[in-house]
């Protein structure tokens, strides 16, 4: 058993949460108290009704989502949303949202693990919000190359749209939605992006502007900066955990 508060406080420091700026409702660090202890960590991309009921089945009691609880303004405490509540209170499960720190963070945030899993160098940093750089702009490898790997770690959700020059010079990855980085993507010297989702409209631009795009999937591109804390705390604090995977295919 941990106390909590000891694994908010690394948790904190360790995603520089007070110092990122987020988009409006993401609510970062601790958004649901549970009774002050902690004895098994989950991870999950989605702060679900069914996630909660999961991570209750299997003993979790501090749950790290990427995307938290509080999205929307002010809402009644009705229907799906108090079963929410009263499956974390009944369980005792904490929850911990971390959004743009996890997927900016150099080290455990989901576009500097997809780098590694993919076997490729960031060069630099690119695209931001509010001060925070989020993209990773990598060493290019030949495009049969990365559709092979893209395949590998992405068997269910891999799709291509190849237009771009099958010798990249730069890659740029952005897990999640990729829309905004598309329009930046000459400014930062790439032709090519590995993302999580794109707009049907994107398809023309790929098309008028030579580029490679790989929309992997938004749920499978956002899984790997949660499970990288998750782990991170489970070797600190010598407690067990386990990732909360619902098959996503969006």
């Amino acid at each position: 058993m941990v106390l909590l508060s000891e694994i908010v406080a690394y948790c904190d420091e360790r995603t520089a949460r007070k110092s990122v700026v987020d988009f409006p409702g993401a609510l970062n660090g601790l958004q649901f108290e549970n009774g002050g202890s902690v004895t098994k960590i989950g991870a999950s991309v989605d702060a679900g009704l069914r996630v909660f009921e999961e991570a209750a089945r299997r003993g979790i009691d501090f749950l790290i989502v990427h995307h938290g609880m509080f999205w929307q303004a002010q809402q009644p405490v009705t229907g799906t949303v108090y079963k929410k509540f009263k499956t974390c209170v009944d369980a005792g499960i904490a929850v911990y949202g971390s959004h743009l720190p996890l997927d900016a963070h150099r080290e455990i945030g989901n576009n500097a693990v997809l780098a590694k899993r993919l076997g490729l160098e960031i060069l630099e940093w690119g695209l931001e919000f509010d001060g925070t750089s989020f993209a990773a702009i990598c060493r290019g490898i030949p495009r049969a190359e990365l559709t092979e790997r893209l395949r590998s770690l992405f068997p269910k959700t891999f799709k291509a749209i190849e237009c771009g020059s099958e010798n990249p010079g730069r890659i740029a990855l952005l897990s999640g939605s990729g829309n905004a980085a598309i329009p930046s993507l000459a400014k930062l010297g790439c032709d090519t992006l590995v993302t999580g989702e794109i707009k049907e409209e994107n398809f023309v631009k790929a098309q008028d502007e030579n580029f490679n795009l790989y929309p992997c999937g938004h749920y499978a591109t956002e899984g790997f900066g949660v499970c990288a804390l998750a782990a991170e705390l489970s070797e600190k604090f010598s407690l067990p955990w386990e990732f909360l995977d619902f098959d996503n295919p969006l």
